[in-house]
């Protein structure tokens, strides 16, 4: 395993579903990943995840996912090039999610963009 939790968590979760697999265990945790789970969570991609504190793993039950990757590396974005990044990662215009990171936490793009903030770009999922 490498030093970037996220995107080892997202490989093993991506692995997963292209292995047929529904569940899958990530054995490290980390704040940001617990983050991006939740909004995965929102958008249907996962369908549920547990935290398992003596184990130190996640237990992750995969959704309606086909795609799901970190970006690396962490583009800076303004709030005018979210949809150049939009359109060089996600598939379609109404299909996918990229998460940005903002002073405000972790966002949607399409929660950035309304809101009119810029951040670093996290990773993606459709």
């Amino acid at each position: 395993m490498s030093q970037d939790v996220v995107a080892d968590g997202l490989n093993m979760i991506r692995n997963a579903k292209k292995a047929g697999k529904e569940i899958v265990v990530i054995p490290r945790i980390s704040n940001l990943l617990v983050e991006i789970l939740k909004i995965m969570k929102q958008k249907g991609a996962i369908k549920r995840y547990k935290i398992k504190v003596k184990e130190k793993s996640l237990e992750i039950t995969i959704g309606n996912l086909f795609e799901c990757k970190a970006i690396k590396p962490r583009f800076s974005v303004k709030k005018e090039d979210i949809e150049r990044y939009r359109r060089r990662y996600l598939p379609s215009r109404n299909l996918g999610t990229m998460i940005v990171s903002t002073n405000k936490g972790l966002v949607t793009h399409e929660e950035a963009q309304n809101e009119q903030i810029g951040g670093s770009l996290v990773a993606y999922f459709y």
